[in-house]
């Protein structure tokens, strides 16, 4: 019996004793594992490469150089692409365009109305100018002993006045030799008359410029127009920045149309209008250019002075020179 007992303890124990291994490893297969822990993927990266330069300094102890470089590289972010944008944006952006396209097109259209205003002004101006000449039966005036002869202006080069009050001249060149007449010797002023122009006093107040233009305009006012036609003549010669240079070109015009001289008077009217055409007296002097072309019997260039006076000046046609702005053109029938 102690032998059998022994014995099966000793069959238990070994028993046992081959189980136990087993019973280990089943349990830990069986045993509910922990949660894995997350590791980035760039840290586990830069763990390794910093093991593998461990491992090239063991193996190459003396070595710059002889280390190598890994293939393995941080992959490089792109850039989110950009969005649509929203359609508000996009519709205000047309907008926009719009409205800039549309001021294009009418500011090209004020450029092209602007230059066909341009092209027509021009053209009167061309027709205008070649009323500058003197009419082909109208004498030139000669001057007399007892005139100064003025300077001449630098656009136009009118006759010298003389102060006779009816000179006798030759007829232009124009006309045949055979026709022509001989000059007569100009008349001395009468005593009378150079009396009478002689208690026309001259200004001695105020500037230099200002008593030189009245005293031309006392005696344009006296109807001595010979003699105010040298005078305004000296006045515009001498003083060609004066405040009042706009009306002594202008009332020098008027000397010679009064006198009966429309076309010499033409010249100056025309002058002092492309002057300055800003003067106080431009479109005066526009309006008279136009009185002269009728006088010439020249319809068409009269109208056209008419027009560019209306188209140029119409507060003052509506207004200070309204009267003979239509006593002008009532003179004359334009198309």
């Amino acid at each position: 019996m102690t032998i059998t007992l022994r014995g099966s303890l000793s069959l238990a124990a070994i028993a046992l004793g081959l189980s136990a291994p087993l019973a280990v490893p089943i349990m830990a297969q069986t045993a509910p594992k922990p949660p894995a822990v997350q590791v980035d993927p760039e840290m586990r990266l830069r763990r390794i490469e910093a093991e593998i330069r461990a491992v090239q300094r063991k193996v190459f102890p003396e070595g710059v150089g002889k280390t190598f470089v890994p293939e393995i590289t941080a992959g490089q972010s792109t850039a989110a692409p950009t969005g649509t944008p929203a359609a508000p944006a996009v519709s205000d952006l047309l907008a926009r365009m719009d409205a800039v396209e549309a001021q294009l097109a009418r500011l090209t259209a004020q450029i092209e109305e602007g230059q066909n205003r341009a092209a027509k002004t021009e053209e009167r101006l061309a027709k205008l100018e070649l009323a500058s000449a003197p009419a082909l039966g109208e004498p030139e005036v000669q001057p007399s002993a007892a005139a100064t002869t003025p300077a001449p202006l630098a656009p136009v080069t009118p006759a010298p006045v003389t102060l006779a009050p009816k000179p006798v001249a030759a007829k232009p060149a124009t006309i045949a030799p055979t026709s022509a007449k001989p000059a007569a010797k100009p008349l001395t002023p009468s005593a009378t008359r150079l009396a009478a122009v002689q208690a026309i006093e001259k200004p001695a107040d105020g500037d230099t410029g200002t008593n030189e233009y009245m005293y031309g305009f006392r005696l344009w006012e006296a109807k001595f127009y010979p003699e105010a036609q040298q005078q305004l003549q000296i006045y515009v010669d001498r003083y060609p920045k004066h405040k009042m240079i706009s009306q002594g070109r202008n009332l020098l015009g008027r000397a010679w149309l009064d006198d009966g001289k429309p076309g010499t008077a033409a010249q100056f009217f025309l002058q002092n209008y492309l002057a300055d055409k800003k003067g106080n007296r431009a479109p005066d002097s526009l309006l008279y250019l136009g009185v002269a072309m009728v006088k010439l019997k020249d319809t068409e260039k009269a109208c056209g002075a008419f027009t560019e006076l209306a188209a140029t000046y119409p507060a003052e046609v509506a207004g200070r020179i309204k009267t003979q702005y239509d006593n002008a053109r009532a003179s004359v029938k334009c198309k």
